[in-house]
C-alpha cells in the first residue's frame, strides 16, 4: 500500500482551503503531504503547488483531491493529468472515490465531471463578464487610475521637450516604466496635433 498524497487549490488569495485540508485529513491524509496552491485558477496549468504533489507520488501511491474541479478546470487538462497518473501507476482519488481507466463506468464518471467542471469555469468567466459589462454600463467600473496626475504629465511632456532629460532619465524622476513615459508623451502629441488642425479650420 503506497502513500496519500493530497493537493487542494483555491482560486483567488482570500478565499480559505480550511474545508478541503478538512476533507483530504478525513480521508486519511496527513498534513505534512497535503500540497496547496492559493491563488490560481485551475485553467493555469502552471501551478508549483501541483507540480510539487505530481513530483512527490510514487508508483503505488495515490493522488488525494476534494473534488476533480480543484484538479482541473477542462476537460483535456484533466485527461492528461488522469492519463500520467495511469501511466506511472499512481492511483486518483476524487474525494475518496477512485478513479480506475480500467473500468468504463468510472472512465466514463471521470470524463463527465471533467466535462461539468469546464463547464462550470466557462459560466463563470460569462458570468464575470457580464457582471462587468453591467457596472461599466452603470458607470460603476473605470479603467485603471493613471499612475500620473494631470500636473505630473504636463510637468513630464515639459521636461521632455526641453531635450535635456532622457526616456530613462524622465522614468527615474517620475517612477514609472518606460511604457507609461511613452504613452503620456503619445497623448500630449496627439493633443498638439488636433490643436493645430482646429487652428487651421
Amino acid at each position: 500500500m503506497g502513500e496519500l498524497i493530497g493537493y487542494a487549490r483555491c482560486s483567488t488569495v482570500a478565499q480559505d482551503l480550511t474545508a478541503q485540508r478538512e476533507i483530504l485529513a478525513s480521508l486519511g491524509v496527513a498534513d505534512d503531504r497535503i500540497y496547496l496552491d492559493k491563488g490560481l485558477t485551475g485553467t493555469n496549468r502552471e501551478r508549483p503547488g501541483l507540480d510539487q504533489a505530481l513530483a512527490a507520488v510514487r508508483s503505488g501511491d495515490t493522488l488525494v483531491v476534494p473534488k476533480l474541479d480543484r484538479l482541473a478546470r477542462s476537460v483535456p487538462d484533466a485527461r492528461d493529468i488522469g492519463d500520467t497518473l495511469v501511466t506511472r501507476g499512481v492511483r486518483l482519488s476524487l474525494g475518496g472515490s477512485v478513479y480506475d481507466p480500467s473500468d468504463p463506468m468510472s472512465k466514463m464518471f471521470f470524463n463527465m465531471l471533467a466535462v461539468f467542471a469546464e463547464f462550470e469555469a466557462d459560466l463563470l468567466k460569462m458570468r464575470t463578464r457580464e457582471g462587468m459589462a453591467i457596472a461599466r454600463s452603470r458607470g460603476r467600473l473605470k479603467g485603471r487610475a493613471p499612475k500620473l496626475t494631470a500636473r505630473q504629465q504636463a510637468e513630464l511632456v515639459r521636461m521632455h521637450a526641453t531635450g535635456d532629460y532622457t526616456i530613462a532619465e524622465l522614468m527615474e524622476v517620475f517612477s514609472v516604466g518606460r511604457a507609461t513615459v511613452y504613452r503620456v508623451l503619445d497623448r500630449a502629441s496627439d493633443r498638439s496635433d488636433d490643436s493645430r488642425s482646429e487652428a487651421k479650420r
